[in-house]
């Protein structure tokens, strides 16, 4: 085992409006097949949400670290090592080849992207050399059908991507979602430079209806979701810690970059809000999506003030206006009463955080990783806190603090597992309630993935599975194959 901190970024989408003179055209109606929150992972097209699980130091036969993703296809019964498809760049028709230390599986998001009916799979791998730059990065979409992801074709860096800059790490995050309302599919990559946004619907070949980079700004998180209930998700981009923001700044979207007037559209800056992760879900069921930030890093470095003692997430909450900029944000740690524990240096508290409705009662919940928690004497075993939903937004009421201690859940805690470095809620048997699914990417040497379907009191942690890598046929060689290192929902590495 060794200690591992998660680095990632959380990532949306991005439109670019078109214009058209002439006289009105009817809009046409959305697509409805892959890209509804019910099937947005069904890569199979059965009906049933997948799991994809990145592995980015699996080993590719002698290759170490080349990476992977393994695909578990959801059920009446859940996910499971029987039904399952394993991708690297050795698959067939997956573009590229592997390399050691790419981190293949770094990232991983869905989307229908070419609009055929079935999610097809987005997979970072920032530390891949490209054109002889070194952790230039790269991403790859691999089809959807029938059988499951298959094929693929790169999606490349937009124009003068990362110009002047070294290190970029295309694909460090990735996201997708609809902005325009039109029903196809728009995807933003995030980098250690820039943001990339791409416009649906895209062709076989990876290419894009359009596309722009985003240069204005950091580009290390970008979140998206619809606040303000008209149907056409916002962005919000979180760049991290900056130059005198050690909190991480929040950043609105407000449109592509104008060649001839950088300045126009520039991004609009949320003074009280904080955060390095995010993402976008309805805690108080009043239709609005809300924004929920992450801040792990409670260092203070010169001067600069990072998170409470611990870490901690923040709520902004949607309306008829969406996000304002005069919003205070709820603030939420694990010093705060009603949740279980105490705040401690390096307990890394919203490095990762997925939002679903794990209790059908239509409040959205959020699942909290903690990977940097002390169990006793165990430095670094990890833990997750759930906390729910309400008609009052999110509460502390009912929080539940979760780790390989828990009675229930197998194995035991053991210093630096880092359980909750990848946290995620989706619902993979279609029985409304979003199973808990959290990430042990340092146990052992493969690492395991800790999955538990949702009740109307929460996680069912009695009868709860525990899926290892070595379970799903990944290769092991070297140090450490990290699977359960990326779960769709948002994390941040560094």
């Amino acid at each position: 085992m060794h200690r591992i901190v998660a680095l990632s970024a959380v990532l949306t989408t991005v439109a670019a409006g078109t214009f058209v003179s002439g006289p009105a055209v009817a809009a046409a109606a959305p697509y409805r097949g892959a890209n509804t929150a019910t099937v947005q992972d069904d890569f199979n097209g059965d009906g049933y949400r997948d799991l994809a699980v990145g592995a980015p130091g699996a080993a590719n036969g002698a290759v170490e670290g080349a990476g992977a993703v393994v695909v578990l296809y959801g059920s009446a019964s859940s996910v499971g090592a029987a039904r399952r498809t394993v991708i690297t760049q050795a698959s067939a028709g997956v573009p590229g080849e592997p390399e050691a230390s790419d981190g293949f599986g770094t990232s991983v998001a869905s989307a229908d992207l070419d609009r055929d009916g079935y999610a097809d799979l987005l997979v970072g791998a920032p530390h891949e050399a490209v054109d002889g730059k070194e952790a230039r990065g790269s991403v790859t979409v691999v089809w959807g059908g029938p059988s499951g992801p298959k094929g693929g074709a790169t999606i490349s860096p937009v124009a003068e991507f990362g110009k002047l800059q070294t290190l970029c790490g295309f694909g460090v995050g990735l996201a997708t979602g609809d902005m325009n309302g039109d029903g196809a599919p728009e995807v933003t990559v995030a980098s250690r430079c820039e943001g990339a946004a791409y416009t649906g619907p895209f062709t076989r070949s990876g290419q894009a209806a359009s596309q722009y980079r985003e240069w204005r700004i950091g580009a290390r998180g970008v979140v998206m979701g619809d606040v303000n209930g008209d149907g056409r998700a916002e962005r919000f981009w979180l760049p991290g810690a900056t130059d005198g923001d050690r909190r991480g700044p929040v950043l609105l979207d407000r449109g592509p970059v104008d060649p001839s007037d950088p300045t126009k559209d520039a991004p609009l800056k949320l003074p009280y809000a904080d955060g390095h992760t995010g993402q976008i879900g309805d805690v108080n069921g009043d239709g609005y999506g809300d924004l929920i930030t992450g801040i792990a890093d409670d260092a203070t470095v010169d001067g600069e003030r990072g998170a409470h003692k611990g870490g901690e997430i923040q709520v902004l909450y949607g309306s008829a206006h969406g996000i304002t900029a005069d919003q205070q944000p709820r603030i939420f740690h694990q010093d705060t009463e009603g949740i279980p524990g105490a705040g401690e240096f390096e307990d890394r508290f919203g490095q990762s955080l997925s939002i679903g409705d794990i209790n059908a009662d239509g409040y959205a919940d959020v699942l909290v990783g903690v990977p940097g928690e002390a169990i006793g004497t165990r430095a670094y075993a990890g833990g997750a806190v759930l906390l729910y939903g309400s008609a009052a937004g999110l509460t502390t009421n009912k929080s539940t603090a979760y780790s390989q201690d828990t009675p229930g859940i197998s194995d035991s805690a053991e210093t630096d597992d880092g359980f909750g470095s990848a946290v995620h809620l989706a619902d993979l048997t279609k029985d409304g309630k979003a199973e808990a699914v959290v990430g042990t990417p340092s146990e052992n040497t493969d690492g395991c993935t800790w999955l538990a379907r949702g009740t109307q009191t929460g996680p069912a942690v009695n009868g709860s599975t525990t899926l290892c890598g070595k379970e799903t046929g990944l290769t092991l060689r070297g140090p450490h194959a990290l699977f359960g290192a990326a779960l769709p929902s948002v994390y941040i590495t560094f």
